[in-house]
């Protein structure tokens, strides 16, 4: 049979060089604050055909007054042999504003010839907070990203995180062997809570942190985090009573 590998898949935009034609695509065909799933493809200009065989690196740039920085950003990987997709992921820390932007810069190789291809990219601030960025107990910077789920349900939730530190402003790699506690609250609804929540921990597999996510109506939540570094030392956030309503840490879910 064959296999439309871009079902489910709505494209972003295009960026070309002189040789090829790079599409971008993704779920929802936009890009947003936080953490996004990014499939692309490389077309010959030429021949119309799509590269199977490149190897593809990317470098997503933000553009700010005084300085530059990049993001927690993955490897970029064939899907299938014989397909023509490759994947990754991107986490944008930040929105784009008037004055400034990020770029995407995509480095790859074709039977050992090397290409490279940049264009500015959409960025704009997500409707509800989906990434958190902040400097823990120990000093350092981290990004806490939501992944999962994309259509929640009044259920119990599988959730997925994303836990990264800056190590520079170009290094942001993904954090070993933390722990993500959640608190998940209804503030219009004299801020209850719900049940049978499991706190997240890192799968080894892929290294992003898993845990489970009861939503017992629907509506706005907001869900309160705490991060626990390998010491089960609270890097930041806080734990939710009646003078502290809400953590320092969140991330927002309406539905």
């Amino acid at each position: 049979p064959v296999v439309n590998e871009l079902a489910e898949l709505t494209k972003i935009k295009e960026i070309t060089n002189t040789t090829h034609t790079i599409e971008l695509y993704s779920r929802t065909g936009a890009l947003e604050q936080g953490y996004n799933n990014i499939s692309l493809r490389i077309k010959d200009k030429v021949s119309g055909d799509y590269v199977k065989n490149a190897t593809v690196n990317w470098m997503p740039l933000m553009h700010m007054a005084t300085k530059t920085h990049s993001c927690p950003k993955s490897g970029v990987e064939k899907i299938t042999t014989d397909g023509t997709l490759y994947k990754g992921n991107i986490v944008f820390q930040m929105a784009q504003n008037a004055t400034e932007y990020w770029d995407l810069k995509i480095d790859y190789t074709i039977n050992g010839a090397a290409f490279t291809a940049t264009s500015i990219i959409d960025v704009p601030a997500s409707a509800k907070q989906r990434v958190t960025t902040f400097t823990g107990a120990d000093n350092a910077r981290y990004i806490v990203a939501f992944i999962a789920p994309h259509h929640p349900k009044v259920a119990l939730n599988d959730i997925t995180v994303g836990v990264y530190k800056m190590e520079t402003m170009m290094d942001f790699p993904i954090v070993d062997n933390f722990k993500v506690k959640i608190d998940p609250r209804m503030p219009s609804m004299g801020n209850h809570g719900s049940p049978n929540n499991v706190d997240l921990s890192q799968s080894a597999s892929d290294k992003l942190y898993y845990g489970k996510l009861s939503l017992t109506m629907t509506g706005y939540w907001k869900i309160n985090l705490q991060l626990l570094n390998e010491s089960n030392v609270i890097l930041k956030g806080e734990t939710i009573t009646d003078l502290v309503p809400a953590s320092s840490i969140y991330f927002e879910i309406e539905f």
